[in-house]
């Protein structure tokens, strides 16, 4: 029976995973390299190794309402896309709220997991820890959790960059970047098109001289402020846009939402259209970057050839010259260094985990990776949702396949991943996230059910298939249930609406001519379908009213 739980790290999935253990009756350990939690959304002037790292004016693209946990939303007051540094207030109250602070031991590393000589009978693992002096402590754990992300090891292939020793100015990862200060009156050439790269080109382009952006494969780029400047992902990461996806070919998706993008800016004409379809891979998400592009201020370039001294050589034989500044947003690697070889399986690209969490290899399901994916989604709903269904087969109320039976769907997994996305060694974990939200649910017990809403609470229906996936939606039924999820769902547009709400204005009132013409389009498309079936099929309206007559005994 697994009681004492290592969990290895305290960003946003470790704290979730405390308190899924603290939930299911076992005992924490939280072991944090650094003085505080938060993973990578706490901010340093300085990037420390193997820490993540992010930069100065970092603001999140997920909205407030997707990106909180489950049952602890995040205030009305706080606006919908958070800086940093609100976004580890959020951290602290939640930590504090479930009183998940005093498991975590700051200032003391993990420098190895083994598993225990009795492992095949007990499923322990003998954890090393190192604290800020240098002395090293042994524990033994029933159960482990890893919870140290993919953001921690820059990947920097000079390699693939012929001429860059001969480079006569700095370049660095994005990993050290913390703000445009020295880019004043620079040229700079930014390599990458991810959302850091981004970010970086964004803001370096306002104190620049020039700025250039290379990217090998080109990008679709989607804004944050969508149809009525609404948040992106609560206009359209829906359940019913989900169920279109599962109906609809993906050829005509992708053409559907190509034409969108491409009636706000021509990715063609900005010189962004990348290779590949819009849902192939996650794309940029940056409202900035397209009016840079517009005013010149930033310039697409494609790959980078060479680079000869000052000058940097592209392959369409275009040359930036006099470049004083290059930066490297070419991604992660990623790795468990305190973990031994033979824990890990390996499929394809990735690390082989089975529904991304647990090792398929092991005797016993005592170890588990939460936060180890990438989806159009914020981490913190995904992996408090792994953590969930982690703690509930460590307790034993839910039981994993067989090794062999896991080993199998981990090589299907790759299959379909390797088919559906574009993947290369550093993006192999990507998902869809509410596919997946709902599939790690279904382990759990508390995927919402539409037919059981539609008949007892219609309201709820409605907003659960209408509107945005948040993770209430997962804590209305099932084992963890929360007694204000429903309310929680109802108003979430009150709590998006809310740090809107800065100046009083006159919300304009809808005409009685307006709702008649509405009343009279839906009339006439009913219209219009009824005659349809009767024409098509004269007995179906009849046969259809008679079976929603009362019965008569």
């Amino acid at each position: 029976m697994v009681h004492r739980v290592a969990v290895i790290g305290a960003g946003p999935s470790g704290l979730t995973s405390i308190k899924a253990c603290l939930d299911e009756g076992m005992m924490p350990t939280c072991f944090e390299s650094s003085d505080d939690m938060g993973g990578l959304w706490k901010f340093k002037e300085v990037s420390e190794p193997d820490r993540a790292s992010i930069y100065r004016s970092l603001t999140i693209n997920i909205s407030k309402e997707m990106m909180c946990y489950s049952d602890f939303p995040i205030p009305a007051d706080y606006p919908n896309y958070m800086h940093h540094s609100k976004i580890l207030n959020y951290f602290r109250m939640y930590a504090e709220h479930f009183k998940l602070i005093q498991h975590i031991r700051f200032q003391t590393s993990v420098k190895s997991v083994k598993q225990r000589p009795d492992f095949s009978r007990t499923g322990q693992w003998e954890v090393v820890t190192e604290n800020r002096d240098g002395q090293e402590e042994r524990h033994v754990f029933d159960a482990v959790i890893c919870c140290s992300g993919h953001y921690t090891y820059p990947n920097l292939p000079l390699k693939d960059f012929p001429g860059i020793e001969t480079f006569e100015g700095k370049y660095f990862h994005s990993w050290d970047y913390k703000g445009p200060e020295d880019m004043y009156g620079k040229r700079v050439v930014v390599i990458g098109i991810g959302n850091s790269g981004g970010d970086i080109a964004v803001e370096g382009s306002r104190v620049a001289e020039e700025m250039y952006m290379s990217t090998r494969r080109g990008a679709w780029v989607i804004r944050q402020v969508s149809d009525n400047g609404l948040p992106v992902d609560m206009k359209y990461n829906t359940r019913f846009v989900h169920i279109l996806f599962q109906l609809l070919p993906i050829n005509i998706l992708n053409w559907i939402g190509e034409k969108k993008l491409n009636a706000m800016y021509d990715h063609t004409m900005y010189a962004l259209k990348p290779k590949h379809r819009l849902f192939s891979q996650i794309p940029v998400i940056n409202d900035d970057l397209p009016l840079k592009i517009l005013c010149g201020s930033v310039i697409i370039k494609p790959n980078v050839k060479e680079i000869c001294g000052s000058t940097v050589v592209f392959e369409d034989g275009s040359v930036a010259e006099k470049v004083d500044t290059i930066v490297f947003a070419t991604g992660y690697n990623y790795d468990f260094p305190y973990l031994p070889n033979n824990a890990m399986y390996k499929s394809g690209h990735r690390v082989g985990l089975y529904k991304h969490v647990f090792p398929p290899n092991l005797e016993h399901p005592t170890m588990a990776v939460v936060g180890f994916i990438h989806a159009l989604g914020a981490i913190m709903p995904q992996a408090e949702m792994q953590a969930r269904w982690v703690t509930r087969v460590f307790k034993g109320h839910k039981k994993l396949p067989s090794n062999q039976a896991m080993i199998k769907a981990v090589e299907n997994d790759t299959k379909d991943i390797e088919k559906t996305y574009i993947v290369s060694k550093l993006t192999p974990l990507q998902v869809d996230f509410v596919s997946y939200m709902d599939d790690i649910a279904g382990e759990i017990g508390v995927r919402p059910s539409l037919p059981w809403l539609f008949f007892t609470d219609y309201p709820l229906y409605k907003r659960v298939l209408w509107g945005p996936v948040t993770a209430y939606q997962y804590r209305l039924m099932g084992p963890g249930k929360w007694k204000g999820a429903r309310r929680a769902i109802f108003t979430q547009f009150d709590r998006m609406f809310q740090p809107l709400k800065t100046r009083q204005v006159e919300e304009p009132q809808a005409s009685i001519t307006g709702r008649l013409i509405k009343l009279s389009l839906t009339a006439m498309v009913g219209g219009a379908a009824v005659y349809y079936i009767h024409v098509r099929n004269p007995t179906a309206i009849p046969t259809l009213l008679s079976n929603l007559r009362p019965q008569t005994v």
